[in-house]
């Protein structure tokens, strides 16, 4: 299947679930999370999720990584609408927060860093595929923020659904994940 096709089919099936079923699936994001083998980072990107539209929260995962890495610092993104870049910026509990347009919250202080610096990113997405392509909203943020990272970068993904076989209009520019977290699994690509 195409990208818009997929992300047509996920926007729906995530938008189907209920509360109830978010939180059980966070809780098994976060348990198999926990089977990764993270070594101590020092600095992780990390996107907000527009609850409206049912994305995963990596809240319960940053806590963690913070608690096996004391001094683990967070960046969150701020998307610049004239190009599709996102500005990084290290945030803290004295950080505030604005909706965007498209109902994120972004941190409006902080710290800006270089995204090559981020030692790990997670990273939003609606579906992803068996080779670690991953379907994301159609305005390429992330594939532009992925370009300008440091090559060894952790990349993983979050997903409440097991990966499709293929994405067929996957492409030289879509960069693929290192890892994606599903409530039932842990792919690594």
């Amino acid at each position: 299947m195409t990208k818009s096709s997929l992300r047509n089919i996920y926007r729906h099936k995530r938008m189907s679930l209920s509360a109830r079923e978010l939180n059980i699936m966070e809780d098994l994001l976060l348990i198999n999370f926990q089977k990764l083998a993270i070594p101590a980072f020092h600095l992780v990107h990390s996107f907000i999720p527009a609850v409206q539209f049912n994305e995963p929260n990596p809240h319960l995962i940053l806590e963690w990584l913070q608690f096996i890495n004391p001094g683990l610092q967070i960046a969150h993104p701020v998307l610049n609408d004239a190009d599709f870049t996102m500005k990084h910026y290290v945030c803290d509990e004295e950080t505030a927060y604005q909706m965007n347009k498209y109902g994120i919250p972004e941190p409006q202080n902080g710290i800006e860093i270089d995204p090559a610096e981020i030692d790990m990113a997670i990273i939003p997405l609606l579906i992803f595929d068996e080779l670690g392509n991953r379907v994301g909203y159609g305005k390429g943020y992330y594939d532009r923020f992925l370009a300008g990272c440091k090559p060894n970068m952790l990349k993983i993904g979050l997903s409440f659904f097991s990966p499709v076989e293929s994405i067929e209009d996957a492409d030289f520019f879509d960069k693929k994940l290192d890892f994606c977290i599903t409530p039932e699994s842990v792919y690594a690509f």
